[in-house]
């Protein structure tokens, strides 16, 4: 929208009519914030850089044209919230304002957030957070990386690494030896010269046989799969949460050993098993590890591959009597 122009040219230069513009705009822009900051979800953001800068929210960049007005409007707004129902009311607010006030037209209104503030409530007072498509998104998640070992040639990456390393520093020193840099015997000459007058040795094949064995490790370590480190809990879909094998037998531990009757307790868990190792204070034992085992398997059902539980009791006095 082209901005207003005087109708005399020389009028573009007179100083007075300039000013009167600026107080136009400044007091379009006056109207527009205090109509945004009326509208339930805006909030006021002053202080700090803003004051030196000013900068402060909400603010208005104000084109006036010859009969319609023009305004981009920044705002800082409570969040979570709508923005597309905060926005439609605040274009209605201030459209209704600047009409009342000035009798121009809103021509055109652009409204942008600058900034948010959090907020302790679901919604802002009479905006409330619409639940559609992008609540819908939740149900059907991306599934993330399951953690996993380091691969098992890490280690073999190193030491190959260092070789390389090494050998770049045989090329150097050779490099400069040529160069006449400094002077010194050479390795690789040398050590050409000395393989070139090899024959048979008896010590060559176990050397020859330690290399296959050495290249054949290699492969397999490059090709093996990294084991799982964790367990998956939850969402079949997208497991976002993760436990160690260690922290299963806490858990189970824990509550094993609040069960009556219990002396105290140990577990141990691999891929497919849980392990309860209890030892008793006394009483039937099906009986103690019925309980132990009602204990336990309600806070394994939080697990999303279900692992086989076992509980095994034993005495406490017979360990003490097996450790004298």
């Amino acid at each position: 929208m082209a901005v207003a122009e005087p109708s005399d040219p020389s009028a573009a230069d007179d100083p007075g009519l300039r000013g009167s513009l600026v107080i136009k705009d400044r007091a379009m822009a006056k109207i527009a914030t205090a109509a945004a900051v009326n509208v339930p979800g805006v909030v006021r953001q002053s202080g700090g850089l803003t004051r030196l800068t000013g900068r402060d929210l909400p603010r208005a960049d104000i084109s006036m044209g010859s009969d319609a007005v023009a305004i981009n409007l920044f705002l800082a707004v409570s969040w979570p919230c709508s923005v597309t129902e905060l926005t439609g009311r605040v274009r209605a607010e201030v459209g209704r304002s600047v009409e009342s006030l000035t009798g121009l037209p809103l021509h055109d209104m652009n409204v942008m957030i600058a900034a948010t503030e959090g907020t302790d409530e679901s919604c802002v007072s009479g905006v409330e957070i619409a639940e559609g498509p992008a609540q819908e998104a939740l149900s059907d998640p991306i599934p993330p990386r399951v953690p996993s070992a380091n691969p098992a040639a890490a280690v073999s990456a190193v030491v190959i690494a260092c070789g390389l390393l090494a050998l770049a520093f045989v090329v150097s020193r050779e490099w400069f030896i040529n160069r006449g840099t400094f002077e010194s015997a050479p390795w690789i000459r040398n050590s050409v010269e000395w393989t070139s007058r090899l024959h048979w040795q008896p010590w060559l094949l176990p050397v020859a046989i330690a290399a296959v064995v050495a290249g054949v490790v290699l492969i397999m370590s490059a090709i093996k799969r990294r084991a799982k480190t964790h367990v998956p809990l939850g969402n079949p879909k997208a497991s976002t949460v993760w436990m160690r094998p260690t922290d299963i037998a806490r858990l189970c531990s824990s509550h094993a050993a609040v069960v009556p009757g219990v002396d105290s307790a140990h577990t141990s868990v691999d891929r497919r098993h849980v392990k309860v190792h209890i030892e008793s204070t006394g009483g039937d034992r099906a009986e103690l590890a019925a309980a132990v085992d009602a204990a336990v398997r309600p806070h394994l059902a939080i697990l999303q591959q279900p692992l086989q539980l076992s509980v095994v009791v034993r005495e406490a006095a017979v360990r003490r009597k097996d450790a004298s």
